[in-house]
Parts: C-alpha cells; sequence; structure tokens
C-alpha cells in the first residue's frame, strides 16, 4: 500500500461525502492503520459542491492537508464530473461513480478512457431502500468491492456499529441493506 493510501470524496452538502468519509475512516481504524478522515467546504449549504478524504497508511499519517494526488476518486454526483474531479488522479488509476450509465458510457461521455471507471446507480437505490436520494452509504458498499480495504463483513459490522450510536434500528437496517445491495450491484 502506497505510504498514505489517499481517498478524494466529491459530492454535494446534503448527499453524504462528509459523513462516507468519516464511517470508511472509522471502519478502518479497526485494521490497526492509521487513518484520516475529513471534510472540505465552502459555504455550508445543501447543493453547494464538497470535498472530503480519507488517508490510509501503515505508518503515522504527519500531513494534514486537501489531497491533491488521491489514489482513488469517488463521486456521489455525476454533475460534477469534470477536469477538477480527475485533477491530480494518476492514470490508470480507479474512479467509482455514482450514475445509471455503464463504464463505457461514462469514458465516452466524460473522456474518462485513461481511467479505470467503475459505476453505481446509488441514487437509485437509496431512493429505492432509504426513500431519498443519499447515496453516501451504497457508495461506500461499491468501494469497498472496488477496493478491498477490509473484509466486507468486519466493515458492514464497523459501519452497523457505528450508525446504531446515531440512528434508530430501521435505519441502520435499511442503510446496510443499500450498502449490500451496491456491493453486489457495482461494475
Amino acid at each position: 500500500m502506497k505510504k498514505p493510501f489517499e481517498i478524494r470524496w466529491h459530492g454535494r452538502g446534503g448527499l453524504g461525502a462528509k459523513t462516507a468519509a468519516l464511517l470508511l475512516g472509522e471502519a478502518l481504524t479497526k485494521t490497526g492503520k492509521y487513518i484520516q478522515a475529513f471534510p472540505e467546504y465552502g459555504p455550508e449549504r445543501r447543493g453547494a459542491p464538497v470535498k472530503s478524504y480519507n488517508r490510509v497508511s501503515d505508518e503515522p499519517i504527519r500531513i494534514h492537508c486537501g489531497i491533491k494526488n488521491p489514489d482513488v476518486v469517488v463521486v456521489l454526483d455525476p454533475t460534477l464530473l469534470g477536469p477538477k474531479v480527475v485533477e491530480g488522479l494518476p492514470k490508470g488509476n480507479k474512479i467509482l461513480i455514482n450514475t445509471n450509465l455503464t463504464p463505457e458510457q461514462v469514458k465516452e461521455k466524460y473522456g474518462l478512457h485513461d481511467y479505470e471507471v467503475h459505476v453505481v446507480n446509488a441514487t437509485k437505490i437509496s431512493t429505492e431502500i432509504l426513500g431519498r436520494n443519499l447515496p453516501n452509504t451504497p457508495m461506500l458498499g461499491a468501494l469497498i468491492k472496488v477496493l478491498p480495504l477490509l473484509p466486507f463483513d468486519e466493515f458492514l459490522s464497523a459501519v452497523e456499529e457505528r450508525l446504531s450510536h446515531k440512528f434508530p434500528k430501521d435505519i441502520v437496517e435499511k442503510n446496510i441493506e443499500a450498502i449490500k445491495r451496491a456491493y453486489e450491484e457495482v461494475m
């Protein structure tokens, strides 16, 4: 693993990019690795572009800034796709996108031929299971499939434990269902 391994999340306020990075970070703490999980955003308003970040390392992480050259990019809102989203992402690296398009269609439409593109329709999954467009937890399930940072069962257990501190049992169960479905449907 590159030290540190870095993930950059792109979303809009209210879609859960910050929460997704924090949930992933917390789940990864169970691996014994050093973790950072933090957001970056301007005016706090629903719908505004936001970025969140994760760093994972076997050694202490000494830097504390945004990620310029991520190993992976996760996009919660496909309307954000453009040059800024892949800025600094080395060719051949992975990008995971919430969209109803296939990887081939995304590559063609957005000119992402130089990247390993993965897609999942997290909006559809979250709308059907959670009753609203909140793609963060489905995107986590897809990310763990595309980038096996820890065993899926351990990841699910960690997320379930964390969500249980904040939400009622039925909401936790629906989020776990959304994660599992995205894990199975990601391409």
